[in-house]
Order: C-alpha cells, then sequence, then structure tokens
C-alpha cells in the first residue's frame, strides 16, 4: 500500500477511536466538552497514530492492540498544539484551517482543553492490558515531558536565532525534543502494542529520524507554503525571530538536510527489515514532499 493509500485508512481508523474516547457535545461542562472536540476533531493528518497503528501492524499486531496507544498519543499532539497557539507562545490564529481554540472559544478554555486532553490521555492508556498500558504510559510521558516535547518548547522560546555551529546543535537538540520525540514513541507503542519487544529500540530510532525529517520540512514550509496549503498561518517563524533550519541554513540549506534526514530515515527502515515498497520505507518520500 502505498503512503497516502496508508494514510488515509489510518486516519479513518483513529478519527473513529477518537469519537469514541471524547465525552459527547452536551456531557456537562458542555462548554468544556464542545471545546475538547473543537480542538481533536478538527482535522488533520494524524500522522503520529497512523504510526501507532502501522508499525503494530507490520509487527504482527492488530488494530484492537494499537488503539489505546494510538488515541492517547493524539490527544498529547492535540494539547501541545492548543497550548502552543496560546498568546503566550506563537499567539497564533489559525489551526488546521481554522480559528485556533483561544480564538474561537477564550483563553482560559483553551488552556483547560489542553489540561483535559492531556489527562484523558492516561485514562485511555489505563483501560488498556496492564503490562502493556505501563509501558505505553512509560515512553508517552517520557516523550511528552520535560526531557521531551515540553522540554523542546522551552527550548524553542528560548533560542536565538542565528546560523553559528553552536546554534545549530541547539536547533537540532530542539526538533528531538520538540517533534521527533513524540514520533519516536509513535513508533516504539507501535511495536510494544504489538508485543515485539525487541524491536523497540529500532522502532524509536526509525520514528526520531522521521520526526526530525518531518520538522525540516516544517521549517522549510513556514517560508515557502501559503495558509490555504498549510492550515495554519506561514511566515510566524520570522514574525517571531524563531530560530529555525532556514534562519540557520538557508532554503536550500534546509532542503539538503532535509533529504540526509529522508535518506536516514529509510535506512532505519531498513534495519526493520522494512524495504522498497513497503509503507514504512515510502513514508519518508510522502513526508519529504508533502505540501502541508
Amino acid at each position: 500500500m502505498s503512503a497516502p493509500a496508508w494514510l488515509a485508512e489510518g486516519r479513518t481508523w483513529v478519527e473513529a477511536a477518537l469519537e469514541r474516547a471524547l465525552p459527547s457535545a452536551n456531557e456537562p461542562p458542555a462548554r468544556l466538552h464542545q471545546a475538547m472536540r473543537y480542538a481533536l476533531l478538527g482535522g488533520g493528518k494524524r500522522l503520529r497514530p497512523a504510526l501507532v497503528r502501522l508499525v503494530c501492524l507490520e509487527l504482527g499486531g492488530t488494530e484492537a492492540q494499537a488503539a489505546a496507544p494510538a488515541v492517547a498519543l493524539e490527544l498529547v499532539h492535540t494539547y501541545s498544539l492548543v497550548h502552543d497557539d496560546l498568546p503566550a507562545m506563537d499567539d497564533d490564529e489559525l489551526r488546521r484551517g481554522r480559528p485556533t481554540l483561544h480564538v474561537a472559544f477564550d483563553e482560559a478554555t483553551a488552556i483547560l482543553v489542553g489540561d483535559a486532553l492531556l489527562t484523558l490521555s492516561f485514562e485511555v492508556l489505563a483501560g488498556d492490558e496492564p503490562l502493556r498500558a505501563r509501558e505505553h504510559a512509560r515512553v508517552l510521558a517520557r516523550a511528552a515531558g520535560s526531557r521531551g516535547m515540553v522540554g523542546g518548547q522551552v527550548l524553542d522560546l528560548s533560542l536565538e536565532a542565528g546560523a553559528t555551529p553552536d546554534t545549530l546543535a541547539a536547533l537540532e537538540d530542539m526538533h528531538r525534543r520538540k517533534t521527533a520525540a513524540l514520533f519516536a514513541a509513535a513508533c516504539e507503542m507501535g511495536a510494544i502494542a504489538a508485543g515485539r519487544a525487541a524491536e523497540r529500540a529500532r522502532c524509536a530510532a526509525f520514528g526520531e529520524r522521521l520526526g526530525r525529517l518531518f520538522q525540516a520540512v516544517d521549517d522549510w514550509l513556514d517560508v515557502t507554503g501559503d495558509a490555504a496549503t498549510l492550515g495554519k498561518t506561514p511566515g510566524k517563524d520570522a514574525v517571531l525571530a524563531r530560530p529555525t533550519l532556514v534562519r540557520a541554513l538557508g532554503l536550500e540549506g534546509t532542503r539538503r538536510r532535509a533529504e540526509e534526514l529522508a535518506s536516514e530515515s529509510r535506512q532505519a527502515a531498513l534495519e526493520l527489515c522494512f524495504g522498497p515498497g513497503t509503507a514504512l520505507h515510502e513514508l519518508s518520500a510522502f513526508v519529504l514532499a508533502r505540501k502541508a
């Protein structure tokens, strides 16, 4: 199956699972639950939860085994987007082609929605088979916390723009934490779901490289993309003077770096015995070519 077809199939699957995990819009407190649904069911690539499913299936597991970790991961990812868009962070007004949550509702509600989505993720995991649930929770908490995504966001807010070698190293460290940590977690959780403990480290390594590729393309698209295609406001990195690969390496240098990362992710797929023609191997080309 091609990467686009696989992603469309995974998106349909996870959308149904997310719907089942959420409180209904009318359940009190209704405004909070409506806002949670607005944030979570408003579109998106669903690449991270689809990765959980794909890795699990490719390693011999089932969709049922992949469901809880996939939903939990997307809940965490969506909470991070809600908080990233807040005035104290990126102060963005567009996400997935719609007004951001704090614009559509209000800032306090957006903060609480992020809190609720994060909390719900671990409630979902707790309903899985106990040993799997424990390992999933360990991996997800590590990837989302101060050593991973949250720590990466702190670095993103604190790094100074520039093109020195020190800045580039710090920038790539930030990318490993803020973006690649959840990609690595998605692939490792897929291995856990399939009961393939021996493959966890190699799956995480593949996800980490894929996540760094995804972020490199993101930096490039922030300069070259448009709001209609991206579904979010382009040019925010320049407006906020944020450090990016484009600021450090230029557009051509960023594209070359993305191509290097695509090659590294393909090699990581080969180490998992997924060669040309398999979805995991072809995924790097799909991410490299994406326009949104």
